[in-house]
C-alpha cells in the first residue's frame, strides 16, 4: 500500500459507533471495518447490533455488540466499561446516535420533548466522549467524530429542538477539541444533509414532501446514499486529517 493510502488505514484500531444498527451509523461501522478497524456496534436494540456485528465479522474484523441508550448516563458508563474490558482500548469514537423530532412549533414544545431530544443529541454524546477521552489520553490520543446535521448550521423553523441540540454539539466539539488537544485527541464534527436513511423516511411520512424539499436546497439536487458518509468520517477518524481539529465539515451536497 502506498504512503497516501496508509494515512487512511485503521488496522489495529478499535472504533465505537453509536446508533450503528441502521442508517448512517451502520454504513459508518462497516466502512471503518473495511478500513481495518475492529468495531463496537451500539444502539438501543441488541438484536439489531448483533446483526451488524455479524456482517462486520464477515468482513474479517472483530466486532462487539452492546445495547446502550445514549440518553442514559448509566448505560454509557456500562458501555465504556464493556469496551475497555473486551478490547482493552478505544481509539475512535463516532457519536452518531440521535433522534429527530416531528415538525413542531416552539410554542408547542413540551418540557419532556426538550429533555429527551437534548438528552440523546447533546448530553449523551458529551458524556460518552468525556469518558472515552480519559482512556484515549492515557494511551497517547485518539479521534472523535460527532455527527450533527446541516440544520445545526442552517436551522429551520418547526425543528428547533433538533437543530439547536445539534448546534450545541457543534459548540461542544470546539470545546472538546481545545480541552483534549494536550492529550493527543482530535475532535471534529460532520454536518450531513439529506441522506436516504430510515430517519429521512420517517420525516417524509410525518411531513409529505420533505424529501423533495431537502433535495431542492442542495446544489446536487439529490439525497445521498448512506455509504457516501464513509469517506468524510474515515478522513476525520484517521491520520489523513492529522492537522484537523475543532472543525465541522458539511456533507450536504452544497446546501450550506
Amino acid at each position: 500500500m502506498n504512503a497516501v493510502l496508509q494515512r487512511f488505514e485503521l488496522t489495529g484500531k478499535v472504533a465505537l459507533v453509536t446508533g450503528a444498527s441502521r442508517g448512517l451509523g451502520k454504513a459508518i461501522a462497516i466502512g471503518l471495518a473495511d478500513a481495518g478497524a475492529d468495531i463496537v456496534v451500539t444502539s438501543r436494540s441488541l438484536e439489531s447490533c448483533q446483526e451488524v456485528a455479524r456482517e462486520i465479522e464477515a468482513h474479517g474484523r472483530r466486532a462487539l455488540a452492546v445495547a446502550c441508550d445514549v440518553g442514559r448516563w448509566v448505560d454509557i458508563d456500562r458501555l465504556v466499561a464493556q469496551v475497555i474490558e473486551h478490547f482493552g482500548h478505544c481509539d475512535v469514537l463516532v457519536n452518531n446516535a440521535g433522534i429527530i423530532q416531528k415538525m413542531t412549533p416552539l410554542a408547542q414544545t413540551s418540557e419532556e420533548m426538550f429533555d429527551r431530544i437534548y438528552g440523546i443529541n447533546t448530553k449523551g454524546p458529551m458524556h460518552l466522549a468525556a469518558r472515552l477521552a480519559e482512556h484515549m489520553g492515557g494511551r497517547g490520543g485518539g479521534t472523535i467524530v460527532n455527527i450533527v446535521t446541516m440544520g445545526a448550521l442552517r436551522p429551520a423553523g418547526h425543528l428547533g429542538l433538533y437543530c439547536s441540540s445539534k448546534a450545541a454539539t457543534v459548540a461542544l466539539t470546539r470545546s472538546m477539541a481545545d480541552e483534549w488537544a494536550p492529550l493527543g485527541i482530535r475532535v471534529n464534527a460532520i454536518a450531513p444533509g439529506p441522506f436516504l436513511t430510515e430517519m429521512l423516511d420517517e420525516l417524509e411520512t410525518a411531513t409529505p414532501g420533505f424529501i423533495k424539499y431537502s433535495e431542492a436546497v442542495t446544489m446536487l439536487k439529490r439525497a445521498a446514499r448512506p455509504d457516501e458518509i464513509i469517506g468524510p468520517v474515515l478522513f476525520l477518524a484517521s491520520e489523513a486529517s492529522s492537522y484537523v481539529t475543532g472543525q465541522t465539515l458539511s456533507v450536504c451536497g452544497g446546501a450550506i
